[in-house]
This record gives C-alpha cells, structure tokens and sequence, in this order.
C-alpha cells in the first residue's frame, strides 16, 4: 500500500485553513494599533473659529494681511461641525479677497520659504478647491444624489468671492467667484508645485 493510499480522509481535512495566519505575521494590522495611522485631530467648533475670524479681521484691520493668512491656515478645521468647515472657508474668503492681486505672489512666496510654509500652502489648496466646490454648486451644476447644497458664493467689491446665503446669486457672479479662485490656484501652483495637488488629493484630513 502506498503512503498515498495509507492516509485517511480525517488526516488530508480542511483543518489546516482554520489558522489564523494574520495573527503569526508581525508586519499584520492585527499586531499593532491601526488607529496610530491616523493621530486624533483637535476639535474645533463654530465659538473657536468666531474667536479666530475675530482676530483675523483684527489683523486685516492692522494691515497684517500675511498674518491673517497665515492664522487662517495654521488652524484648518479638519475635525469639526459641516457649519464650522463652512464658517472657517468664509474666514479663509475674507482674507483672500483682501489681498490685492500683486501682492498674492510675494506673499505665498514668503510663506513657502517659512518653516512649514509648504503644508500651509497645501491647506490652501484645500480650501480653494472647497470653493471652487460651492461656487460650482451655486451656478446649477448637477450634484449626486442626497448631497448638501452649498453655500452661496457672492463676489465682493474687491473681486473675490464670500461664502453666504444670498438669494438672488447669478452665474455671471459665481463665474466671477470661479476666475479669482483659479487665479490664486494658479499662484499657489507656480511656487508650490503640482506636487501640492497630489499632497491634497492623499490626504486623509479633509477641510
């Protein structure tokens, strides 16, 4: 009789797939903490991001135009209410609109040779693609099914755009909204790099 022949159907079972074998690699998730992938993010709430616009409308009122954006951009809202997000993009527009356009390049420069400028000009790409978003949706572009219809986008005196809800918005006016965020897109890009956009599009912290 062959060695084939001497084993029985209880010794050639299935039991063997029963094993767990995650649990025997040391590089599985099972052996450590996945949650340490992503580090708990703080809170912020609409009371931190009215302290913030407070200050920052303190800033602008300085002069520190740099200073307010780069207030705005050291604290995103990452981990917050949909009404915080909201409030904190149209602290985000306020600056923005106040910075004349020959300043926009100097400035940016400045900020990305700064130590951690790079990701403060990663959070702005973040929040100018969140604009683009809500101007887009207000100028009647089709949205999926059971999403929340953003803000109005109004454009300001100095040709930038701000986030509320007034009724009556036209789509010459979000077109206008559009053309100023692509033009502060466009600087970010020229000194940040595309490399920004990737960095934005990975990133698991959502504004």
């Amino acid at each position: 009789m062959s060695i084939i022949q001497q084993h029985t159907s209880a010794s050639l079972s299935d039991a063997w797939r029963t094993i767990n074998i995650d649990a025997l690699d040391p590089d599985s998730s099972q052996n450590f903490d996945t949650t340490t992938l992503h580090p708990p993010l703080p809170e912020i709430n609409e009371a931190d991001v009215r302290q913030l616009n407070a200050q920052v409308r303190q800033l602008l009122r300085g002069g520190d135009a740099e200073g307010a954006l780069r207030g705005c951009l050291e604290t995103p809202v990452y981990n917050g209410s949909e009404s915080a997000k909201e409030a904190h993009l149209q602290t985000v527009t306020e600056v923005l609109q106040s910075i004349k356009a020959s300043d926009m390049s100097p400035m940016l420069e400045r900020i990305h040779q700064s130590p951690g400028g790079s990701e403060l000009l990663d959070v702005l790409i973040k929040y100018l693609y969140k604009g683009m978003a809500a101007s887009a949706g207000a100028s009647g572009a089709p949205r999926a099914a059971g999403s929340r219809t953003p803000s109005t986008l109004t454009p300001q005196q100095t040709g930038f755009s701000q986030v509320g809800s007034r009724p009556g918005s036209t789509n010459e006016s979000t077109g206008a909204a559009m053309s100023v965020i692509l033009s502060w897109h466009e600087k970010v890009i020229d000194i940040a790099g595309l490399g920004s956009i990737g960095r934005c599009m990975t990133d698991w912290r959502k504004v």
